[in-house]
């Protein structure tokens, strides 16, 4: 007769030395109750309180239900592994097991169906048939719903083929006395819990979701050797081992006190007095808070439950302290315990981080100690979140020290560290929360606890739009309160966004097709729009029209900057860029010209960053006469501002953001540009009807938003613009129904619409092939959940290349050959410049860094899908056995140039010479 003694032989985890032999274990229940242990510690103190009462509100007995439903799903998850089809793995394990009757056939461990019938999907069908034989719980409700959480505490939800394989190989699950097994695991699970109460609950898909997670998080940290230890072999030959409360109490005092999770954030009420607020959190020397940042405090303390709000207002008027202030009263009402704040690109999360942790080092609430995170690809080569490791901050396992702000070695890597209590990313980082794949549930869990603040919410496509309003919807489900930013939206992307949010949430709201809100203005879901009074006073802008000519741009900066000043052209395209610096330096001389763009070193775009900050920014020590030419990238970036503009003609809200960076300080200037003035160019002629753009911007915009833009900012239609004043009255007419421009041109405007419409649509349905699925009913399981998904996603590659649409240009990091040939870092970059770089042994952490910072891009022109196999494979030449012994290098493609700072690419169709110029950046042609 089989009993307690023979189930309890059953293991969990085991650990093989380097000649294989296994030489520790880990019974089964032991890592069982270490994950409930865990699950009751992760409720209690470091769940968000906004997670709980999402889920609260769905069972009978509240919160205290939250705990107990989580610990007894952590004490069952692993009840799959009871089974032949795991048992196998280790020969003198299965061995013990068969001594004590769990007899598990050898040859399972060679049979190829066996990773099919994996101990979660064991797991699942064991829970459901379990609750629903011996409890009665409905088969296809709640015992499917928890048994779908126990099969997904992998990060991949059970779909209905691979749950119908499990039935069908009942050799490798194992009945009789294997399934006697699972129902002990789970009658012993079940003590002193009182299951019946849930037998009637329906638990909703988010929710089923956030318990997943949890689960999930649990089993990892209980599966941490370093602070659950294993036992030696020798004891499995021993009785079976269980710990008396006591030691266990200690075991786990131990690991949490070794783990040292940071603390929650409590967000405190605040007063009404918004002018002091402002000064306490970002400038004690100010009089008070703007009016949109009055605002956005006055629309979130009137919100009655989580909701949508969005702030449009003209640029440079405050936005992200307006969101940072409404993130601390909607954290206050909902109980998020933390932030995420999402911008378009690294560059502006980089400057953002900053900005965020100047907030954070003044905001109260924290108790102790509170973790933070730089979320994208690059985060280790920023001085500012890589000063927190200098420091000490990033803080390990057993490590001590007491600062208010941590980055937290556990919260750290791309699954986990989005969990962090503060978190400041690149939009993908939110946007893979549409994007079926593993972990997904990790993802959403980051997002439920917090406040999501997106900015620059205008600038993402049709196909990245698709991701963002299924996240926003999901966002509604959980009760997270959202904060969009942008300059201004189209009245039907506006609406779009909120009906996206309100779907979810549940919310119906008569405010959602207004047409016009006003501007500036505060938005939200579920109350009334709040018009923001104007503040500062309204810049007018006046524009001229020159020819796409090179020499008639010279004319034109030679006529304005005659008494002196500083000027920005914007370019569409880096080729554009290149070929007026060289244009412009041969005419002002190079000291007068700065480049800026994204084909730069990584390195080498942040020493130029940095010095147009250090000129032009808000304390700039500007020159007497200076132009800058740049790419899109000082849309964006960087807080300047320029006497004077030229700018290629782009989408109407990208002009006006243009025009954001003229005169954007209060500064004296030279008295010819003491009007601000921008000229549009990269017209191939203004009069032609129509006034087409140039190929280079059609092709990255396309040329139906450029017509209405060139319609609208044609010489006959409009000599100056007003800041902020037609703002929304511009974007409105680009994006509108309304016919814009001569009827001349409306033939070619109504072709360029219908094949603008034809895209759009072509790429929606693209980016629906891996589009999360609406939340849907209650009844729902996690079964088929991500089916059909992109496996595993990271920052670059897989997941940016799912939710971000058209070409993406590779990175490669750039290395120099010596005259003897060797390696040495670029020998122009400012830090750690022309040093050798070892061939065979791993690269020094400090040089590592070095060299990851030399990341360029390569031009599009060698990425399109005819030909970037074959660029690759030049590229894969260069294989260094020292990078890929190091694990900031490994797996990265290489680019070798020789003392001229050249390499040709030279594999199948690609024949191609590229070039690096410390003052222009990557150039490449023909060979």
């Amino acid at each position: 007769m089989l009993n307690e003694v023979n189930w309890l032989s059953a293991w969990a985890k085991s650990v093989r030395d380097d000649q294989r032999r296994v030489t520790h274990w880990l019974p089964l229940h032991q890592h069982l109750d270490d994950s409930a242990a865990v699950a009751g510690l992760l409720v209690d103190r470091w769940l968000p309180l906004q997670v709980l009462n999402r889920i609260a509100r769905e069972l009978p007995d509240g919160v205290e239900g939250v705990r107990g439903l989580v610990c007894w799903l952590a004490a069952v998850h692993d009840v799959g592994k009871a089974s032949p089809a795991f048992a196998v793995q280790v020969e003198v394990l299965a061995d013990r097991m068969r001594e004590r009757g769990l007899v598990a056939h050898p040859v399972l461990a060679r049979d190829p169906g066996r990773s099919a019938v994996s101990h979660a999907l064991v797991g699942h069908v064991a829970v459901r048939d379990w609750l629903s034989r011996v409890h009665g719980f409905s088969r296809r409700g709640m015992a499917n719903q928890l048994g779908a959480i126990v099969g997904s505490h992998h990060g991949v939800s059970p779909d209905d083929g691979q749950l119908q394989a499990v039935r069908g190989r009942s050799d490798l699950c194992g009945t009789g006395a294997w399934e006697q097994a699972r129902w002990f695991f789970l009658e012993r699970a079940s003590r002193g819990i009182e299951l019946q109460r849930y037998r009637d609950v329906e638990l909703s898909l988010p929710s089923q979701v956030l318990l997943t997670a949890v689960v999930i998080i649990a089993d990892w940290i209980a599966s941490n050797a370093d602070l659950f230890p294993l036992y030696p072999i020798a004891t499995a030959d021993e009785a079976p081992i269980e710990l008396t409360t006591l030691e266990m109490e200690q075991r786990l005092r131990a690991a949490w006190t070794r783990l040292e999770l940071p603390s929650r954030w409590a967000a405190q009420r605040i007063g009404v007095d918004v002018d002091q607020l402002f000064r306490d959190r970002f400038d004690s020397w100010v009089v008070g808070a703007r009016p949109v940042q009055a605002a956005a405090v006055e629309v979130a303390l009137a919100q009655t439950t989580p909701g949508l709000m969005i702030v449009e207002a003209p640029m440079g008027t405050g936005k992200t302290e307006a969101a940072l202030l409404a993130a601390e009263v909607l954290a206050a009402a909902s109980g998020a315990e933390g932030c995420f704040v999402a911008l378009p690109t690294q560059a502006t999360t980089n400057a953002m981080f900053e900005r965020v942790r100047a907030w954070l080092e003044r905001l109260p609430g924290r108790d102790g100690v509170v973790s933070v995170m730089l979320a994208h690809g690059k985060a280790s080569l920023n001085d500012e979140f890589a000063g927190l490791v200098r420091e000490g901050r990033f803080r390990g396992v057993g490590d001590a020290g007491d600062a208010g702000l941590v980055a937290h070695q556990w919260l750290s890597g791309r699954k986990k560290g989005v969990l962090a209590s503060f978190v400041v990313g690149t939009i993908d980082q939110v946007l893979f929360a549409g994007l079926k794949s593993r972990h997904l549930m990790l993802r959403h869990l980051a997002l439920a606890g917090k406040v999501v603040i997106i900015d620059e919410v205008h600038a993402y496509d049709v196909y990245m739009s698709q991701y963002l309003r299924r996240v926003l919807h999901w966002l509604g489900a959980y009760g997270v309160p959202v904060v969009l930013l942008s300059a201004t939206l189209p009245a039907d992307r506006r609406a779009e966004l909120m009906t996206a949010y309100n779907s979810g949430a549940g919310i119906t709201s008569e405010h959602v097709d207004d047409p016009d809100p006003g501007y500036p203005v505060v938005l939200s879901s579920g109350t009334e729009s709040r018009r923001v009074p104007q503040s500062g006073t309204q810049t007018v802008v006046q524009l001229d029209h020159l020819d796409d000519d090179l020499d008639a741009l010279v004319a034109y900066l030679r006529l304005h900057l005659a008494g002196g000043g500083c000027a920005v052209v914007v370019r569409n395209t880096v080729t554009r860029v290149q070929e007026t610096a060289a244009r412009l330096e041969a005419e002002f001389g190079s000291k007068h010209v700065t480049v800026n763009h994204s084909r730069f070193l990584s390195c080498d775009r942040a020493r130029t960053d940095q010095e147009l900050l250090r000129r032009f920014g808000p304390r700039g020590q500007r020159p007497e006469l200076h132009i800058v030419v740049a790419s899109q990238v000082v849309e964006q970036s960087l807080d300047v501002d320029f006497d004077l503009m030229v700018t290629d003609l782009a989408p109407v809200d990208l002009v006006l953001q243009r025009l954001g960076r003229l005169h954007r300080h209060d500064r004296h200037r030279p008295s010819r540009l003491r009007t601000a003035r921008c000229a549009l160019t990269g017209v191939e002629d203004w009069q032609s009807e129509p006034a087409r753009a140039v190929r280079g911007s059609r092709r990255v915009y396309g040329e139906h938003t450029l017509l209405r833009a060139a319609a609208l900012l044609q010489r006959d239609a409009r000599e100056s613009i007003m800041l902020p004043g037609n703002i929304s009255e511009l974007v409105q007419l680009a994006y509108g129904d309304d016919r814009v421009g001569p009827q001349a041109w409306q033939p070619a405007m109504d072709a360029a619409r219908a094949a603008a419409d034809a895209l759009s649509r072509r790429r929606a349905e693209t980016a629906g092939t891996f589009l999360l699925d609406p939340v849907g009913p209650r009844a729902q399981t996690l079964i088929n959940w991500v089916h059909a998904g992109v496996g595993d996603v990271d920052d670059e590659h897989r997941g940016a290349a799912q939710v971000r649409d058209g070409e993406e240009s590779l990175e490669v990091l750039v290395v120099q050959q010596d005259r003897d040939g060797g390696l040495v870092t670029p020998e122009w970059i400012e830090r750690g410049g022309g040093e050798a770089v070892p061939l065979d042994s791993v690269v020094e952490p400090k040089q590592a860094r070095v060299i990851a910072a030399c990341g360029v891009r390569l031009p599009l022109a060698l990425c399109h899908p005819g030909i970037i196999d074959d660029v690759i494979a030049a590229l894969e030449h260069n294989r260094f056995t020292s990078f890929w012994q190091t694990p900031l290098l490994k797996g990265q493609l290489v680019l070798v140039l020789d003392t001229g700072r050249s390499a040709v690419l030279r594999h199948g169709k690609a024949h191609f010479r590229v070039t690096y110029d410390p003052r222009r950046g990557l150039m490449h042609e023909r060979v």
